[in-house]
C-alpha cells in the first residue's frame, strides 16, 4: 500500500522531527525501505526502532524525546514518563537541562538502559504521570518532591517554597503527594515547612527564619509578605506591624551584587519616613546561628514596644 507520508510528516513535526519503526511501519512503508533512509544517511538511528528524519539535531528536547520514543511499547496509554531533572525542566522548574535523560516505567515493564539514559520502575503510575504533556512527563508536584529528594532538608525548602511562590503548585497538593508516595526523604521538614509557605515564606532561608528564629523562641509572629507602597510597590519578608519593624531575609542569591546592595539601601532609608525600621537578617545568621539572631531580634522588638520576652529553644547550648 502507498505510504501515508502526510501522518509521517505530522508525527515527526509533534516528535522533534523523530519517528519509529513501529510508526513507519504502521504508514506502509516497508522495512527495505526504511533501511535505506539510514544507511543513505536519510535519517539517523538514535535509538533501536527511533530514528531522526533531520540529522544533525542534537538539542535536549530531541534527546529526551528519542528517549522516551525508545521506553514506549507502543501500547494506546503511555508507559514511560520524564521524571526527576529532565521533568523539571520540561516543566520549566530548572533553568539547565540535566546531562543525562531520566525515565520512569511502571513496574510490571523493564526498560534497557541506555548511554545516557536511566530509567527507574514506579508502583504508582496511574497518578503519578500527566500524560496532557508531551514528552510524557511525572506531574508537577511529583517533579518538585523527586528533585527534592536529592541535597539537603534546606534544599528541599528552596525547592518547594521557590514552586509555590511561581503558583506552579500548591502546598495542598505537594502535602497530598508527600501522603501518596508514603512519605519523604525529608518529610517531617516539608510538612512542617510547607504550613510556613503556605503563611508567605517563599525561600529557604525565610522558612529557616520562621521555624527557628522566630517560632523556636517565642517572639510575635510577624505579617508575611507584607505590601508597602512606600517608593515601588513591594512585599516585606516579615512585618511585625505593632512595633513597626520589618525583617528582610536575605538568602544566598539575589543581595550579593553590589547593585542589589545600593537598592535595599535605598529601600530601607524610604521605609524610615514611615518609622518603619528595617533590619536584615543573612543566610549565615538563620542557619548557623538563629539563637543569637532572635536576642538580637527580641532585643529591637522591645526597644520599639513589645512586652513579650523570648524563650530558650531545644538547641544545645542556646544562647537566649
Amino acid at each position: 500500500m502507498p505510504v501515508d507520508w502526510g501522518m509521517l510528516r505530522r508525527l515527526a513535526d509533534a516528535q522533534q522531527g523523530l519517528l519509529t519503526r513501529r510508526q513507519c511501519l504502521h504508514a506502509g512503508m516497508s522495512r527495505d525501505a526504511l533501511a535505506w533512509r539510514v544507511t543513505s544517511g536519510r535519517w539517523l538511528r538514535v535509538h533501536e526502532g527511533v530514528f531522526q528524519t533531520r540529522p544533525g539535531r542534537r538539542d535536549w528536547e530531541a534527546t529526551a524525546t528519542a528517549a522516551l520514543l525508545y521506553a514506549v511499547s507502543g501500547a494506546p496509554a503511555a508507559d514511560a514518563a520524564l521524571r526527576g531533572p529532565s521533568a523539571a525542566y520540561a516543566w520549566g522548574l530548572v533553568p539547565s537541562p540535566p546531562p543525562v535523560v531520566h525515565l520512569v516505567v511502571p513496574q510490571r515493564r523493564s526498560v534497557t538502559a541506555q548511554p545516557g539514559l536511566q530509567v527507574r520502575r514506579s508502583m504508582r503510575w496511574e497518578d503519578l504521570v500527566d500524560e496532557r504533556a508531551f514528552p510524557w512527563r511525572t506531574t508537577v508536584r511529583a517533579t518538585i518532591l523527586d528533585i527534592a529528594t536529592d541535597g539537603t532538608p534546606l534544599d528541599a525548602l528552596s525547592i518547594v517554597a521557590k514552586a509555590v511562590q511561581k503558583e506552579v503548585v500548591t502546598p495542598r497538593e505537594l502535602l497530598a503527594e508527600i501522603s501518596a508516595r508514603g512519605g519523604h526523604r525529608h518529610s517531617r521538614i516539608l510538612r512542617a515547612g510547607l504550613r510556613d509557605v503556605e503563611d508567605g515564606g517563599q525561600s529557604g532561608a525565610e522558612l529557616l527564619y520562621i521555624r527557628d528564629v522566630e517560632r523556636a523562641h517565642g517572639l510575635p509572629r510577624a505579617l508575611r509578605q507584607s505590601p508597602s507602597r512606600v517608593g515601588r510597590h513591594r512585599w516585606h519578608d516579615n512585618e511585625y506591624v505593632e512595633q513597626r519593624l520589618i525583617v528582610e531575609v536575605d538568602g544566598r542569591l539575589g543581595h550579593e551584587r553590589w547593585a542589589d546592595r545600593v537598592r535595599d539601601g535605598r529601600r530601607d532609608r524610604q521605609l524610615l519616613s514611615t518609622a518603619r525600621l528595617t533590619t536584615r537578617v543573612f543566610f549565615g545568621d538563620v542557619v548557623t546561628d538563629p539563637c543569637s539572631t532572635a536576642s538580637e531580634i527580641a532585643a529591637i522588638l522591645v526597644s520599639r514596644g513589645w512586652h513579650g520576652r523570648p524563650r530558650r529553644c531545644r538547641r544545645v547550648g542556646c544562647t537566649v
